[in-house]
């Protein structure tokens, strides 16, 4: 499975939303599931998935589909 796959997996299984609905604009709190809860159990998820520990900065400023992306590229992760 390659990273993105990976990744879309990830948003999918944490949020209940179909492959089809997520879209690279996906912000934090645009959809119900991602409040705080589902966006720490998303990071959660993404960490151990990849096998990274995000730092506090990464983990707030995590803020969209698309800004995940660039995040995980710090963590040597290309999606």
């Amino acid at each position: 499975m390659s990273n993105k796959d990976k990744y879309i997996k990830v948003f999918t299984k944490s949020f209940g939303i179909n492959k089809d609905k997520l879209k690279k604009d996906l912000k934090y709190n645009s959809i119900s599931k991602w409040d705080s809860v589902g966006h720490m159990n998303m990071i959660a998820k993404l960490e151990q998935e990849f096998k990274i520990s995000m730092e506090m900065d990464d983990i707030i400023d995590f803020s969209s589909f698309k800004t995940g992306i660039r995040i995980l590229k710090k963590y040597k992760i290309k999606i």
